[in-house]
């Protein structure tokens, strides 16, 4: 491959709000993966997994590390939480360097209901405090969706009367469109947005977000920078499981996948004209939409993490960046980013 790789300043980002102070690494970790199938991943091989990208963050910048009260399979949904409980049984010398932001607000047995109200939201940050053991402090809470019940504004107070007991240090927000956005801001201090970005994720209401979050001075967390794996280059209609979970979304149907092949070979190409793999071009084509975005990409290989640390160094030209944005607005996505059912999934709350 060619080597025309220009990298960027890499120093981390500073959170918002309340946690301004605190300066996060410029590539953050997933963890849903590892515990949201069965069998979960290994200790040992999480574990690893999870060291190795603490152990990739420089002096003075804190791992932001994303995890959820119902990342885990029916019965179990407290299972990822309950693994970095072990984790950091094991390793408590690594707390410090890890911000720790956890998603709840759903309901107690179904991640399709969202239920913001006082009373959910107490029982699930108990819920999360549970599961941790007080072996790592839940840095920051987010609600996974915004419940169109509530005004956003309650929902901001009442994360605020949870911080004064103590429960949790700092608000996030998830899903959220830019309007609510600006609304939560005005009603509480938020220390991080964390919204799906990628080249394959980047709808107009994407934008707005990254916008306002940019206006309001709070970073952008990105989930799923490599559209959970497809962006990679590494699936396609042959080799994705029949009963792999991501056949249930409506890009990984086989018409789908084989019409978004064709944004995979565009990243593709400008990732080996750059002498860098498309997993890495994804990331740090997310990276450059600006310097308040933070991918979080997961993975339980640790030679993988070590690829997607990398990306967070590597600067794209505005020609590399909008190739891209090109392809897509030419061809199309097609598929909705989860089930095609946006009023059950809450969307842009």
């Amino acid at each position: 491959m060619a080597s025309s790789i220009t990298t960027r300043d890499s120093s981390g980002v500073y959170l918002g709000g309340t946690a301004s102070k605190i300066k996060i690494h410029r590539m953050g970790l997933g963890v849903l993966m590892l515990t949201w199938k069965v069998p979960a991943v290994p200790d040992e091989q999480a574990f690893a997994a999870i060291k190795s990208a603490i152990e990739l963050v420089p002096e003075g910048e804190k791992l932001f590390l994303n995890s959820a009260e119902f990342y885990g399979p029916p019965g179990h949904f407290t299972a990822s939480l309950e693994l970095l409980a072990r984790f950091f049984t094991k390793y408590p010398e690594l707390a410090e360097k890890v911000f720790l932001s956890v998603k709840g607000g759903t309901g107690p047995n179904s991640i399709m209901v969202v239920d913001g109200s006082p009373q959910n939201l107490r029982r699930s940050v108990d819920a999360i405090n549970k599961a941790l053991d007080g072996k790592k402090r839940m840095d920051l809470f987010e609600c996974a969706r915004v419940d169109s019940k509530i005004p956003v504004e309650q929902v901001m107070q009442s994360l605020k009367d949870l911080i004064a007991e103590g429960q949790f240090d700092h608000i996030g927000v998830s899903e959220i469109s830019a309007e609510t956005l600006k609304r939560a801001a005005s009603a509480a201090e938020i220390a991080a947005i964390e919204i799906e970005v990628s080249p394959w994720s980047y709808e107009d209401e994407t934008q707005k977000v990254i916008a306002t979050a940019a206006d309001l001075n709070i970073p952008i967390v990105a989930y799923s920078p490599l559209g959970r794996g497809f962006l990679t280059g590494q699936i396609s209609v042959e080799t994705l499981a029949a009963d792999d979970i991501r056949r249930r979304l409506s890009r990984f149907k086989d018409d789908a996948m084989a019409h978004n092949q064709k944004i995979v070979e565009a990243i593709s190409t400008e990732a080996q004209n750059k002498g860098i793999t498309p997993a890495q071009f994804s990331l740090a084509w997310v990276s450059n939409l600006g310097p308040h975005i933070v991918p979080i990409p997961g993975s339980s290989k640790v030679h993988r993490i070590q690829e997607n640390f990398a990306a967070g160094s590597i600067k794209l030209t505005a020609e590399e960046v909008n190739s891209i944005k090109d392809v897509v607005k030419s061809i199309g996505v097609q598929g909705g980013r989860y089930f095609d059912q946006s009023e059950i999934e809450h969307l842009w709350g």
